[in-house]
Formats: C-alpha cells, structure tokens, sequence
C-alpha cells in the first residue's frame, strides 16, 4: 500500500547522530484495516466504533469484520500494485526512515474571524476619534457601479476547518511496535484528529 490513515498524538523533538534537534509530529497508524478491495480502489478503514452508534447501512457493510470504523478512506492502487486481502492490518512499517510522504488534513477550525486575523489588514487608525475603527476592513471600494460587493473580496468570516495537504515531510522515526511514526515537521489539524499520509512519488 502507498497510503495509510492515523491520528496525530502531538509534536516533540528527537535527536540526530551529530546532536541535532528534529521537530517532529508522532501520528498513531494503529488499527488500519482493509476492509474492502473494489477494481482499482481499496478501502481502508481506522478506529474502532459501537455498532450500536452506526448506521444500518454501516452495520450491514461491516458485520464480516465485527466492527464498525470511525474514520473511512478510500485509496487507488498504482499501476501494478497488488491489492491486499480483506481484514489484513496495515502497520507502521509501510513507511522506511528517510522517505518522503505528504500529510493530508482538516486545518484546526478558528470560528468566525475579523479582517484582521483573517487576512492580515492593519485596521483603521488609532487617534483622532477613529475609538471604533481599529479592526475594521475600512472602505470596500463600490460605487454606483457595480453597486455591489465582488465575490471572493476578503471579508471577515469563518476561519479554519479546511482540508490542508503538506508535501515534502520526510519520515524520521518509525516505531513498528507501538505504531507510530515521527515526522518531520508540523501537518496540520489537532491533536487527536485523523490524517491521511501518502507517499509522494514526485520530486
């Protein structure tokens, strides 16, 4: 497989040969399970969940594995890749030291921002009476025409909660016991939450 699902634990440091600190992100790979193989797709699956809490369509989709999954991921096989056998247990050990992946996530959600936080404005001015007007987006730039507001003008508005992909991450460190893998730098969501890790095939 060319792909693997799991949970970010948090970032921490380790230490190279020559005394180098690495920041890096530990993601937890435990409990991925194949659960269906379609032509050219597999269906990877993470997490483990009450039956009593899905769907009946779920339940009947799964009852052959005897759970329910929490998080679902379909992935294409590449040209010559044989696909793996239903219930087999994908592990850490897909992915060796060295080699490059790219991390796919939700960003942390933020909730509804002003122009400033969101876009980086600088506010109005901070004397001369202007008390009301240190955050605000200022003019927008209509008149009579267009008389309205383009799309995609950068406004205030929800902030957060997109799906964000970070390529070029190099794997450092992977613990084949517990399941973990140490990567390379920041991916994105929060702690806790489920990413999608590929390896990355471009230079």
């Amino acid at each position: 497989m060319n792909a693997i699902l799991g949970k970010k634990i948090g970032m921490t440091q380790v230490y190279s040969d020559n005394g180098t600190a690495i920041p890096v992100t530990v993601i937890d790979v435990s409990n991925n399970v194949v659960s269906k193989v379609l032509n050219n797709s597999t269906h990877v699956e993470i997490g483990k969940d009450k039956s009593k809490n899905a769907t009946k369509a779920d339940q009947g989709n799964y009852k052959t594995l005897s759970f329910v999954p929490r998080f679902k991921k379909v992935f294409k096989l590449l040209a010559g890749e044989t696909a793996p056998e239903v219930g087999t247990e994908l592990k850490a050990d897909t992915f060796a030291v060295g080699e490059k992946i790219q991390v796919s996530a939700p960003t942390k959600g933020k909730g509804f921002q002003g122009v400033v936080k969101r876009w980086g404005f600088s506010g109005g001015p901070r004397s001369h009476g202007a008390s009301d007007r240190e955050r605000a987006p200022g003019s927008l730039g209509t008149r009579t025409i267009p008389g309205r507001v383009f799309k995609g003008k950068k406004m205030g508005g929800h902030m957060g909660a997109r799906n964000k992909t970070i390529s070029g991450l190099k794997v450092v460190k992977v613990m084949p016991e517990e399941n973990l893998i140490a990567v390379e730098g920041a991916v994105p969501g929060p702690n806790k939450g489920y990413v999608i890790i590929k390896k990355q095939f471009r230079k």
